[in-house]
């Protein structure tokens, strides 16, 4: 009997320490899982803090965006404003210029007038006198628009130039190069170097 006791307590004291060590496995399984949630949920902390991290910077830079979006419409406007004084002023000044131009030009040209009004005003027979007053006003006349840059183009003797000269008809002649304005037929003129009408040509062609 006393064998049996013996033998049995041996056996309580093995599944004693089995069960000791099942216990302890078991509390360090918990422990280890506790500790696995406690840095799952700080993970998900430092995600949550970084999201809001970044959305405000988002806020930062949208709103950053928004401002620039104004301050570029702003900018337009001016712009347009200043576009539209500038144009406005321009207009303006142009007409202006154009009063102006049209004023002196008809200053000019009254004493033209006033010579016109004499010559009707006269009787006379001598037509040398009749040849030397119209004579007189065209000269007159003349020197008012070549003071508004009126410029007589050059024919009779150049060389043709389309730009310049328009060629009615060709004629031969033997002693004019090819090419060459023999005859003005219609005076051309320029103001201010821009022709208003060509010269109206007869051109050598032998």
């Amino acid at each position: 009997m006393a064998f049996l006791k013996e033998e049995l307590k041996k056996k309580d004291a093995v599944i004693m320490d089995e069960m000791k060590k099942e216990i302890d496995k078991a509390e360090k399984e918990d422990q280890q899982e506790s500790q696995v949630e406690e840095e799952e949920v700080l993970t998900a902390d430092e995600v949550t803090t970084e999201m809001n991290s970044e959305i405000e910077t988002l806020k930062a830079e949208l709103e950053q965006k928004q401002k620039d979006v104004l301050e570029n419409a702003d900018r337009v406007k001016r712009l347009q404003a200043d576009f539209d004084n500038f144009r406005r002023r321009t207009r303006q000044e142009k007409e202006e210029l154009s009063t102006f131009v049209v004023q002196g030009l008809i200053k000019d040209l009254l004493p033209l007038l006033d010579n016109l009004e004499r010559a009707i005003s006269v009787e006379t027979a001598d037509e040398t006198s009749l040849r030397e007053g119209v004579s007189m006003i065209y000269k007159q006349f003349f020197a008012a628009l070549e003071k508004n840059g009126l410029e007589s183009i050059k024919a009779i003797g150049e060389k043709f130039d389309p730009n310049f000269h328009q060629a009615i008809m060709r004629v031969e002649d033997a002693d004019k190069e090819d090419d060459i304005v023999a005859e003005e037929l219609q005076k051309g003129y320029s103001v201010h170097g821009r022709v208003i009408r060509p010269s109206m040509v007869k051109v050598v062609a032998n």
